[in-house]
């Protein structure tokens, strides 16, 4: 379907053959254990137990594949779909080279996991500068990065990482499919949570990893398998489902974005503002190659915690709530969570509130925050 449009894509991704009488997506088949044929048992069925197998699963499977380019397998977090990559492909004396400024859960991880089992981790900014990678294993980056929005070169980072023998893996998270294709970039592997704007109606946790390397999805397949980390068949149908409007509420939180984004420009009360779509940020030249198009996230700094909590309380339309990428705008002050930001850092999430209500609420409660 890659010479349709995103919208057309979203809409039929991962639907079966249509049939008289059949619903367009079948609900979810919700079963433990499925009839066994007596005498050939699981190999007769492609269903022979819940864990490994759930037809709802594999067609939510078959969408985020489509969209991403590869084969999928889905998780019941975006946190276990990075673990899970990392602990089926990593092994002692491996090294990995993981993110400095990227989704904080995953560093703590890895300096709370994977260093404790012989493995080597080596944390560098989204943007480098990056090392020799002679002997690393896996480079994982999160492009844009969480939640300081810097973008990386996805295809010189594939072309150095392979030329020295590494895989690459790309958070797609941020980005969504419809944003950019990493491993149309020459990335190996592609994780996300789609617990964010894949989904976007906040009310599911889900991830995915997605690779064109058999060897790399057999080794996801069997971990998720042994370890048991898959989503429910509920939370499978919910994301397909979802997944229909991905286009249209991208294209509303990127313009609520691009036009809250010339709101804070603006002020000198606001400082630190970053979103890759605004040609004067340092992302910009990185992501306006790379991507297809820019997401409803920016993020900016307030001056201290206490402004970001006068500004939040005086908003009408901005929640504070964290994750990112759902219907409603919300703002999270990232250093409550553990992050290394500034007190007064904000990561803004844009819903798909009509424009310029979204602006103008969020410029009244400015000027209801006051200054530091």
């Amino acid at each position: 379907m890659t010479d349709l449009g995103d919208g057309t894509r979203c809409v039929r991704a991962g639907l079966p053959e249509p049939a008289p009488g059949d619903p367009f997506l079948p609900g979810p088949v919700l079963a433990a254990p499925y009839h066994l044929d007596p005498w050939q048992g699981p190999a007769a069925s492609p269903n022979g137990y819940g864990r490994p197998d759930n037809p709802t699963r594999r067609l939510l499977e078959a969408a985020v594949g489509e969209l991403e380019g590869g084969d999928c397998r889905v998780f019941a977090s975006g946190q276990a779909a990075i673990t899970g990559m990392l602990l089926a492909l990593l092994r002692p004396g491996d090294t990995v080279v993981l993110p400095s400024d990227g989704y904080f859960p995953v560093r703590a991880f890895a300096t709370g996991v994977l260093e404790t089992i012989g493995v080597r981790v080596v944390f560098v900014p989204t943007v480098g500068p990056y090392p020799s990678l002679q002997g690393v294993r896996l480079v994982l980056v999160e492009t844009p990065a969480n939640p300081g929005l810097d973008v990386v070169d996805v295809a010189s980072l594939a072309e150095r990482a392979h030329a020295a023998g590494a895989l690459l893996a790309v958070d797609n998270t941020t980005a969504t499919p419809l944003g950019q294709r990493p491993l149309d970039l020459g990335a190996d592997l592609v994780v996300a949570s789609g617990t964010k704007a894949l989904t976007g109606h906040s009310d599911l946790l889900l991830g995915y990893l997605a690779s064109r390397s058999a060897e790399v999805v057999e080794a996801v397949t069997l971990w998720r398998t042994t370890t048991g980390s898959v989503p429910g068949a509920f939370d499978a149908w919910l994301a397909h489902r979802s997944l229909a409007t991905l286009d249209l509420r991208l294209a509303r939180q990127s313009a609520n974005a691009a036009a809250v984004a010339d709101l804070l420009a603006a002020r000198p009360d606001v400082t630190g503002l970053r979103w890759p779509g605004r040609p004067d940020d340092p992302a910009y030249a990185v992501a306006s190659a790379q991507m297809r198009r820019m997401p409803g996230v920016l993020s900016f700094d307030l001056g201290d915690a206490d402004r970001v909590s006068r500004f939040v309380e005086a908003a009408r339309l901005v929640a504070a709530a964290t994750s990112f990428g759902g219907l409603h705008t919300t703002a999270d002050r990232r250093a409550q969570w553990g992050d290394d930001t500034a007190p007064g850092f904000v990561r803004l999430s844009c819903g798909v509130e009509d424009t310029p209500d979204l602006v103008v609420d969020i410029a009244a409660a400015l000027d209801a925050a006051g200054r530091v």
